[in-house]
């Protein structure tokens, strides 16, 4: 069955945020830190290995010497223009909050609801919240990685879910370390991988065959990038806007296939 890569990759991230969230309570603020910590320290040398894509031989045989730069770059420029035009990083914080108040609003039940209704609204409001972050942050993550491209591709060319098996189980124990530390914002990211993997699983089914080797390369080395940026974020080092730079993944392969040399 097509898409049922995506259903357990969503299982096992409602899973895993829901005993992170359960066992967060019970750890003090500083592990929690530390916890933060090492997954954004994770995260930083996941991103450095899919930056080696660059080097893989089917991608430095298809675009010429100064090419295998220009195409990350010219992605993340094209791609970063587009998308802080399109404030996806706002909408995608916009939606949390939303969505954190949809899911702790409570009924009226006397004269001071309006009152509460308020601040409620004010609370949700507030610029990243722990709700927000956690939503924002795990949707970049899960979304981001090669797995959930090549994956979903993999799903909806019929030839098996075992990346996204793969994937799901890293996801997992990831929730588990990362809703300690941000609650139910973590398990709400089920709706972006839904989302996002769907779309790619839909798109595989259209493509009708694998994706030349040297555009998966470009994709791969330029989602490592932008986990670099989620493992800065994780670090509080700097807010780097991941989700305006998501684009960048889309416009890579253009501009491979655009400067591949003639066969």
């Amino acid at each position: 069955m097509r898409g049922l890569g995506t259903v357990f990759n969503v299982l096992a991230i409602l899973v895993g945020a829901g005993l992170g969230t359960v066992m967060g309570h019970r750890l003090p603020e500083r592990t929690r830190r530390t916890v933060t910590d090492a997954l954004g320290l994770v995260t930083l040398v996941i991103g450095a290995l899919n930056i080696a894509a660059l080097t893989d031989p089917d991608y430095k045989a298809a675009v010429s010497g100064a090419g295998t730069l220009l195409v990350v770059l010219g992605a993340l420029l094209i791609g970063g223009v587009a998308g802080s035009l399109l404030r996806i990083e706002d909408r995608m914080e916009q939606f949390g909050r939303w969505l954190q108040r949809r899911l702790t609003r409570r009924p009226a039940t006397g004269p001071d609801d309006d009152a509460a209704a308020t601040t409620e609204a004010v609370a949700g409001d507030q610029p990243r919240s722990r709700f927000v972050e956690g939503f924002v942050d795990a949707s970049l993550i899960f979304c981001i990685g090669p797995l959930a491209v090549l994956g979903s591709l993999s799903d909806g060319l019929g030839r098996g879910i075992d990346q996204l098996v793969l994937k799901s189980t890293m996801d997992g124990f990831f929730c588990v370390a990362f809703a300690s530390t941000m609650g139910w914002g973590v398990a709400a990211s089920a709706i972006a991988v839904t989302v996002y993997q769907g779309s790619l699983t839909v798109l595989g089914l259209a493509l009708g065959g694998l994706l030349p080797p040297a555009v998966i390369s470009a994709m791969t080395a330029t989602g490592g990038i932008l986990l670099l940026g989620v493992g800065l974020r994780l670090l509080h080092i700097r807010q780097v806007p991941v989700g305006d730079l998501m684009p960048a993944i889309a416009v890579a392969p253009i501009l491979t296939a655009f400067l591949m040399r003639p066969a």
